[in-house]
């Protein structure tokens, strides 16, 4: 046991903060250290505005989503700040995964509605449709940003020392202890712990990829990737945008959701190009703007598409797009957020926090031994 600290948290993303949060609640002493600044955009957490949904097809992320939207509830309350707007949800496109996803709705008895999509062309004018259409209304938007702040002040609240612009260097594994080398704005310190909680998503490999090999069960190969989302001006009220997904009948999937103030947020689904997270350039592909501004003027005709405003952000994604949540020795990992993440993050902090003082991985989020 170290003399300061139980848990060193590496990383002030979305699920490091839940993590920091989730740990000092419990009474546990923490040590939150990020890498960039406070709220930095480098990663994948950045943005005002994320979707919050339950249209999956897999019915055990459906019964997440419901534990979800129960942490959202109790961090607003606990945090006295607004975070989760229910505006609804909308997905279209290929009728075989709008089957699915209403049976996945159904059987958990969350309310749901099928449209055509006449109805649903009516119903929201900013978009079009095509294929099947299904809405259901315990969904919206996340204020991302906020909700970073919240987890951060409450975790400072709860005790935990937090330090940014603090980059772990090196990890050394001992067995029961691990000793971290911290270069931060007043030089190189080292802390040993006997609890690690490596939020880090895409640095994952480079963090802690050799002391999980070195334990025997390497982490999944991580594929990541520098997607290009764009918002998009619009003239219509900020109640006509619905979150939504398309589900393409002839392309890649599609998200977007209203960012009030900024526009109407538009992105391919993990389509593009394999980068190393310390060294991006952040420049827009000029192809992938075209394909996204083609995509709007067919889709979204609610929106100007000769006006992105072009974003740049990180996916981890997981050769299966689930999450990784496991624990080797004294060291938690969490990566693999693979797009989809941040709508779990209270519940997901919850999940590693538990990790962290002992408790078993679930097992969908479990590394293969």
């Amino acid at each position: 046991m170290i003399a300061a600290h139980d848990h060193v948290v590496i990383g002030a993303g979305v699920i490091g903060a839940a993590t920091a949060r989730a740990l000092a609640a419990r009474g546990e002493r923490v040590l939150l250290v990020e890498q960039f600044g406070r709220g930095h955009d480098r990663g994948s957490s950045h943005g005002a505005s994320r979707i919050f949904r339950m249209g999956y097809a897999d019915a055990e992320y459906v019964a997440l989503c419901q534990q979800a939207f129960d942490a959202w509830r109790d961090l607003e309350a606990a945090s006295g700040r607004t975070l989760l707007d229910l505006t609804g949800a909308v997905d279209h496109g290929r009728p075989e995964q709008i089957d699915a996803i209403a049976a996945a709705l159904t059987a958990a008895d969350i309310d749901h509605e099928r449209l055509s999509t006449e109805q649903a062309a009516a119903r929201w004018p900013g978009l079009a449709f095509e294929g099947s259409v299904l809405t259901h209304p315990s969904a919206g938007r996340i204020r991302s940003a906020d909700t970073i702040e919240a987890l951060l002040d409450l975790a400072a609240t709860g005790g935990a020392e937090l330090r940014f612009h603090t980059r772990v260097t090196g990890v050394e594994d001992h067995g029961d202890t691990v000793t971290l080398t911290l270069d931060g704005p007043d030089g190189s310190t080292s802390v040993t712990a006997t609890s690690v909680v490596a939020a880090v998503g895409s640095w994952a490999p480079a963090v802690v990829g050799d002391l999980f090999a070195g334990r025997g069960s390497g982490l999944p190969a991580l594929r990541v990737t520098q997607e290009q989302p764009a918002h998009f001006p619009s003239q219509l009220p900020d109640g006509a945008w619905p979150s939504f997904v398309h589900w393409q009948l002839d392309g890649p999937d599609v998200y977007g959701l209203l960012t009030p103030g900024e526009g109407v947020k538009v992105g391919f689904h993990g389509t593009g190009p394999v980068v190393d997270p310390d060294h991006r350039d952040l420049a827009p592909v000029p192809d992938q703007v075209r394909r996204l501004q083609e995509y709007v003027v067919r889709f979204v005709p609610g929106v100007d598409a000769s006006a992105p405003d072009l974003i740049s952000c990180l996916y981890d994604n997981s050769p299966t797009e689930d999450f990784v949540l496991d624990r080797r020795g004294p060291v938690t990992v969490a990566t693999g957020s693979s797009g989809h993440g941040f709508k779990f993050a209270p519940l997901l902090g919850e999940m590693l926090a538990d990790l962290a003082t002992g408790g078993v991985p679930h097992p969908r989020f479990a590394i293969p031994v």
